[in-house]
């Protein structure tokens, strides 16, 4: 319900569009991705794990490194209209060592998103707030006209969970 509602406040998914979903498991993210895009649409889903529900015809799953994958393949896919990316670390308990690693997701994320998606395309990635929350939405600023942070009622209240919205990607900004 998460990304439902992301999509209905930021309006990111519309039939026909091409999706890199990052980090794809369990598979609910995918699979409300491949409704709103339809059949003329493309979904390229990606997770270590691997998906609990079946993909319709033009979606395809890949097992493995999200980061990998997306590196090798995406002169294949690309370019992508939408990347999102719900990863988060294996958490420890340790708050501030999860929230480092999850900036780090968001922002190697955030770097396949520079490079995969078309202009104008947009980015949902999910970073755990903390100190580094402002160096993550100011990096998404670099390469998009309006960055956003959205917090979806359906987060549990005890979570640091959130997310950050890019819109409208700047081509000729891309990550090194």
């Amino acid at each position: 319900f998460k990304l439902e509602e992301i999509d209905r406040r930021a309006r990111i998914l519309k039939p026909g569009m091409r999706v890199l979903d990052l980090g794809a498991a369990p598979g609910s993210w995918a699979m409300y991705a491949a409704q709103k895009i339809g059949r003329n649409g493309k979904l390229l889903a990606i997770d270590l794990e691997p998906l609990a529900i079946a993909l319709p015809p033009y979606g395809t799953f890949v097992q493995g490194d999200a980061f990998d994958i997306a590196s090798n393949i995406h002169d294949a896919y690309a370019p992508y209209d939408v990347v999102l990316s719900d990863m988060a670390p294996r958490t420890t308990g340790n708050r501030l060592g999860d929230q480092t690693r999850s900036y780090e997701l968001y922002m190697r994320a955030l770097e396949v998103a520079s490079h995969t998606l078309k202009k104008g395309g947009s980015f949902v990635g999910k970073i755990f707030m903390g100190e580094d929350l402002p160096l993550a939405r100011a990096e998404t600023r670099k390469f998009f006209e309006q960055e956003r942070l959205i917090r979806p009622e359906g987060t549990r209240s005890v979570s640091y969970e959130i997310f950050v919205i890019g819109l409208g990607f700047r081509t000729g900004e891309r990550a090194a």
